[in-house]
């Protein structure tokens, strides 16, 4: 069912040319955008005057971008309301606009903003209309985290691609390109026209708690290729893409979600190895970057994270590497950049090290009422605020907001999760499932020889819209391939009574197809493939994150690298485990051997085929 409760914008296929007009009369008057949505140079005089006739508060609020609870602006469900007064002080996020004057707003699926296109539509159209309305009322800047793989906030039926390393083993900077096209018509469909992506992280640490898969591999080169590829699809079609995390969160072995974590790197290897994605996003002409929640010593030796350091942010990036986009902060709500400070401090230090947009603080009031004290008291200028403003104004006028805010329903069934970007998905798929094993030529996998397939494994919960678990995602392709396939979940531990329970329902499988998540050395995963290959039974394996786990597997007989266990990569991984596409992905990291990490096991670019 669409949204119903959104005001006078409702479940219609837009504002009426009326109510447009009269929202947008205070900021058109004084910005009359024209030419195609995404204008080459905005008028930065026009720009300017309106930043001069803004209030101080009005000020600090178009520094923020902050989460709302509802899957509509108006009239959310009552849990959400209250979700909102008991996080936000307000009900809806109409009353956050007019309360914080906020200048951004980022969608996420576990706060109810993303339920089904139509509705998403509707909710841009009501946050837009919200502000719009307001004296000096200014377009929103709508954002969401729409990384594809294994980090989606939009899902079915909009298209969700495979993720960043996927991608990586498909080393097709047209694939990237068209990735980035595509996706981004359908955000900017549904009225989102800031996507928290791509990662430009160099994941050189197989142990990297957060980054891992969301990283295009390895190697810095391959990386800066497919990151540039990728913004120039986003930013094509109008979407503001954003690299992150700035200065690099590719070799960690600490989640900033839950901790803070440092970058041992000397200033030469981050130059190598680390700078050369965001350099070639800035080369790319990229709209905003993400900082990183972590201490980076050969950098700033302060002991700050990197939101917080001005030789980071303003002495390397601003200065150094040249760039004078929007920076905007990773979640103010992480560990990462609160362990040194409290939330107060928090978004000051970040304006004084050279941010533009602060994300998401746990607690808007504070943050909002610190960053206006500050000015009050002289600790920060309001030219300071006037800088920051001025280059999210420029972003709002380039990617066409202040000429057309509002989305149309009929752009959302024109645009959002189409047949031909289905395919073109599958297609991407398709060239990145990596064949890293196959012994005696088990694969493709005989359908005359093996008819009956148990699939068995991991089923960790599904990346958001996909249909999930990976098990029946992985039985019903082989199924619809001409197998009898039959799914049983085994989970990401399974107990030795569940193992005994696969390897019963084995003897009755002409083949096993086993679906591994990370497997660790005394892992229950690597047991049950084990004692599944003891059976004799033909085992093939199919890692579904990282492709890490082969090294754990030495008895397996055929294993595939899928990078995450959407439905998108989990159907092309059934389609080359039937022989109807050739494997063609290579990886894009390396696999060290498990009994000896030192030792590379599959160097980067190894893949086999048929």
């Amino acid at each position: 069912m669409h949204d119903t409760g959104t005001g006078s914008t409702g479940n219609t296929a837009q504002p009426s040319r009326r109510t447009l007009l009269a929202a947008t009369a205070g900021a058109t008057a004084a910005l009359a955008a024209s030419g195609p949505a995404r204008a080459a140079a905005p008028d930065d005089s026009r720009l300017r005057a309106l930043v001069s006739r803004m209030t101080l508060p009005e000020k600090v609020g178009q520094l923020f971008v902050m989460r709302v609870y509802g899957h509509s602006a108006t009239a959310p469900d009552q849990a959400d309301i209250d979700a909102n007064r008991k996080e936000i002080g307000v009900r809806t996020a109409a009353e956050l606009v007019a309360k914080y004057r906020v200048g951004g707003i980022i969608y996420f699926a576990w706060a109810h903003n993303t339920r089904e296109p139509h509705q998403i539509a509707d909710l841009s159209n009501g946050i837009q209309k919200a502000s719009l309305e307001l004296p000096r009322g200014l377009p929103v800047l709508i954002s969401t985290d729409q990384e594809h793989g294994i980090v989606a906030r939009v899902g079915r039926p909009a298209t969700l691609f495979p993720g960043a390393m996927a991608v990586g083993a498909g080393g097709s900077r047209s694939d990237a390109r068209t990735l980035g096209r595509i996706a981004g018509a359908e955000l900017r469909a549904m009225g989102i026209r800031q996507d928290y992506s791509p990662v430009a992280d160099v994941n050189v640490n197989p142990a990297n708690p957060v980054i891992g898969v969301r990283s295009f591999g390895a190697d810095p080169r391959a990386v800066s290729a497919l990151v540039a590829a990728e913004v120039a699809g986003y930013q094509g079609s109008g979407v503001a893409a954003t690299t992150k995390h700035f200065p690099g969160h590719g070799d960690t072995n600490v989640d900033s979600h839950t901790g803070f974590p440092t970058i041992t790197h000397s200033r030469e290897l981050w130059e190598r190895l680390d700078a050369p994605p965001f350099r070639a996003a800035i080369a790319a002409g990229i709209d905003s970057i993400m900082t990183a929640h972590l201490m980076v010593p050969a950098l700033d030796d302060s002991g700050d994270p990197a939101t917080l350091s001005r030789p980071i942010l303003t002495g390397i990036l601003r200065e150094r590497l040249g760039y004078d986009g929007v920076v905007v902060t990773d979640s103010l709500g992480m560990e990462g950049v609160r362990t040194k400070y409290g939330d107060d401090r928090v978004p000051v230090l970040a304006l004084k090290a050279g941010v533009d947009q602060l994300l998401n603080p746990p607690d808007l009031d504070l943050a909002w009422n610190a960053v206006l004290t500050a000015v009050r008291e002289g600790e920060l200028t309001e030219a300071r605020l006037d800088a920051s403003i001025l280059r999210v104004l420029r972003l709002k006028s380039r990617l066409g907001l202040f000429r057309s805010p509002y989305v149309s329903q009929a752009g959302v069934d024109r645009t959002v999760g189409t047949r031909a970007h289905r395919a073109a998905a599958d297609r991407i798929a398709e060239r990145t499932t990596t064949l890293l094993v196959n012994e005696g030529r088990l694969l493709p996998l005989s359908r005359r020889r093996y008819p009956k397939v148990l699939v068995v494994g991991a089923d960790p919960a599904s990346p958001s819209g996909t249909t999930g678990p990976p098990t029946g995602v992985l039985a019903g392709a082989l199924g619809e391939l001409g197998f009898t396939s039959t799914a049983l979940s085994t989970g990401t531990a399974p107990s030795a009574a569940t193992i005994e329970k696969a390897v019963a329902a084995a003897g009755d499988a002409d083949a096993v197809v086993v679906a591994t998540y990370n497997v660790t050395a005394g892992s229950g995963q690597k047991a049950l493939v084990e004692q599944l290959v003891a059976t004799g039974r033909p085992v093939v394996a199919v890692a579904i994150r990282n492709p890490y786990d082969v090294a754990r597997l030495p008895s397996v007989p055929a294993c595939l690298a899928a990078y995450s266990w959407t439905d998108v990569e989990l159907r092309a991984a059934a389609r080359v485990i039937a022989g109807r596409v050739k494997p063609r992905g290579k990886l894009p990291v390396a696999v060290q051997r498990a009994d000896d990490p030192e030792q590379v096991l599959y160097p980067i670019g190894y893949g086999l085929s048929y």
